[in-house]
């Protein structure tokens, strides 16, 4: 049962051929004896799962029941949660409880979803590798010696061992679609300002976006009309018609153009990886689209660009945790400076201490034009490199990451060769763009991911390449041994 989607348990529960509180109380017990190995899970809140369980099944047989209704989802631990701890993967906020909750966690459970618990991250969201979490490295399911991705690694980790069908993410420089890569399953960025980031924990404001994970396309097409939609209280939210994603998924591919950008096939790209890539683009090929070289010429410049914005936002969301009014608070500070002071060292880890100190360098006097405002200029470069290719292109299509997954600890003592990880990623971020990564093979035993770009708003395009694509391969069947 634990290997049927989300459509297919939603149809089953929707028959009466099993209960949402069996389903609920199962994958809890596979998160009680799996999650051991895996470390996905900050918190399991199982009591509350089961009473949540208990309504949908009511709201199933009063008849006014939704796709999502009675269907177990995992939480990203940094959408706030009313009376759940929401740590964001950090020890500055081991004790804080959310006495609300975010905009995409009542959606979700407004649609009658139940949250099994919340997953482990990076800390803050900052990492490509799961391995700056207060709590410890989440692990790959497909070999536990390898990392599962970042920030959201636990999210990812749990749908490929199928201890949730579905689970939610963020993406601020590729933290849904690397780690979606890195375990073998589906994961999307949505368009900047199409997911609400009220009650979103914040690292960088003009970078980071809510999405969903879950095995196949039309899941996460479901996931994502659940979670999207104009929120008021975001002002960064887009005031837009809401989207069916589930409409067009079989519309045929014939016709779909193709951007293939040249500059994401040289140096760096592991061989194996583009070997997968070659032989999905073939699979779309026969399906009847066309698939055409481009060039996206200032790419080189996102990594330098992004480590630049981000480090600036983060410096100034960061500076809320203080030790005064939440979080983590120095034991008997001599004095106001000294609980700043080490309120903030100790609550913080090496990699957002490391951040803000770029941050707050790149904003600092005599340092903003040169830095913050080139970046900003570097910027709207790649968003018209993007433009440019979309006058003649449907989608770009590319490698998610440069490698499969890396061992654990093999980079943690090299944060520039941590942040190449990102390399395909992070200029969607900057453009604002939509884009996602689908399960295409694998190299060395292990997953690689289709990265499939978009146009603004066209998720729903992304959603029916990638679910035509699944339609003629099983790459996103495939599950870890050990996890059947």
């Amino acid at each position: 049962m634990h290997q049927k989607s989300l459509v297919e348990l939603s149809v089953g529960l929707q028959k009466g051929a099993f209960s949402s509180e069996e389903r609920t109380r199962a994958c809890l017990d596979r998160v009680s004896r799996l999650d051991g190995q895996l470390n996905c899970f900050i918190s399991v809140t199982g009591e509350l799962a089961l009473d949540a369980a208990r309504a949908a099944d009511a709201r199933i047989r009063a008849g006014n029941a939704g796709p999502l209704t009675g269907i177990p989802f995992a939480h990203k631990d940094i959408f706030c949660t009313r009376g759940v701890k929401t740590s964001c993967g950090s020890k500055m906020l081991d004790n804080f409880i959310a006495p609300y909750d975010a905009t995409v966690t009542r959606k979700l459970l407004d649609a009658g979803a139940v949250m099994i618990g919340k997953t482990n991250m990076d800390e803050f969201a900052m990492g490509s590798s799961n391995e700056t979490s207060f709590y410890g490295p989440v692990k790959n399911p497909w070999n536990q010696a390898m990392v599962p991705g970042g920030s959201s690694g636990g999210s990812a980790a749990a749908v490929a061992a199928r201890l949730v069908p579905v689970s939610t993410g963020t993406d601020t420089g590729g933290s849904i679609r690397q780690p979606a890569a890195l375990c073998g399953i589906t994961g999307i960025k949505p368009t900047y300002g199409c997911v609400s980031r009220y009650g979103m924990i914040a690292f960088a404001s003009s970078l980071d976006q809510g999405g969903p994970f879950a095995r196949t396309a039309e899941d996460v097409a479901v996931m994502l009309g659940a979670m999207a939609g104009f929120d008021e209280r975001d002002s960064t939210s887009v005031e837009r018609p809401d989207d069916d994603y589930t409409v067009g998924l079989d519309k045929p591919l014939q016709g779909l153009r193709i951007g293939l950008p040249k500059e994401y096939f040289g140096e760096g790209l592991d061989a194996g990886v583009g070997t997968v890539v070659e032989a999905a683009l073939e699979e779309f090929k026969k399906l009847g689209a066309t698939v055409k070289e481009i060039s996206l010429p200032n790419t080189h410049l996102s990594v330098p660009g992004y480590y630049v914005v981000a480090p600036a936002e983060c410096s100034s969301n960061l500076s809320r945790f203080d030790g005064v009014r939440f979080g983590y608070r120095a034991e008997n500070p001599k004095d106001l400076e000294d609980l700043y002071t080490r309120s903030r060292g100790e609550g913080f880890g090496a990699e957002v201490k490391r951040r803000i100190l770029i941050g707050t360098y790149a904003l600092s006097a005599g340092y903003y034009d040169a830095y913050y405002l080139k970046a900003q200029q570097v910027r709207r470069l790649i968003r018209e490199d993007f433009m440019q290719a979309f006058e003649d292109v449907d989608v770009i299509m590319g490698p998610t990451a440069p490698t499969v997954a890396f061992e654990l600890g093999a980079k943690a003592d090299d944060p520039v060769s941590m942040y190449l990880s990102d390399i395909y990623t992070i200029a969607v971020n900057l453009a604002g763009l939509p884009a996602m990564s689908i399960p295409a093979g694998f190299a060395d035993n292990l997953p690689v991911g289709l990265h499939v770009i978009g146009n603004y708003f066209k998720e729903g395009r992304l959603l029916n390449a990638g679910h035509q694509y699944q339609q003629v391969t099983d790459w996103h069947t495939r599950i870890p041994e050990g996890f059947e």
